[in-house]
């Protein structure tokens, strides 16, 4: 595994611990948990995908894998967005969380983008 995929894999990680923590500390109200339950499952998905997409069989199942992860990444950012948009959280207090899922994003994004077009040159 090279340094940049470790270093995204313990980022997917980290991403997933700082969502976890984010939700314990919602309110009790029922928009909140419903909010928060979505995060939480979307946001700890990022990671596990990543994981998945590095024992992938091929480029194709590579590519797969990833687009998986940056479909639950951007998910998450959707939900994030919601939860300060329904003034359930102060923008302020989950930036830098939301920061992250964007930075996560744009990286995936760029890797799927290098390999289509390093297999469309084969």
């Amino acid at each position: 595994m090279s340094e940049h995929q470790n270093d995204l894999r313990e980022r997917t990680t980290n991403f997933a611990l700082r969502i976890v923590r984010m939700y314990t500390s919602l309110p009790k109200t029922t928009a909140a948990q419903v909010l928060g339950k979505q995060v939480l499952r979307s946001g700890t998905s990022v990671g596990a995908q990543f994981r998945e997409s590095q024992r992938a069989k091929s480029d194709a199942d590579f590519i797969n894998k990833l687009e998986g992860c940056l479909q639950e990444a951007d998910e998450t950012a959707y939900w994030l967005e919601l939860l300060v948009k329904s003034d359930i959280v102060p923008a302020i207090k989950i930036e830098s969380l939301r920061k992250e899922a964007d930075e996560i994003i744009a990286i995936l994004v760029t890797i799927v983008t290098k390999v289509k077009k390093r297999i469309n040159k084969l």
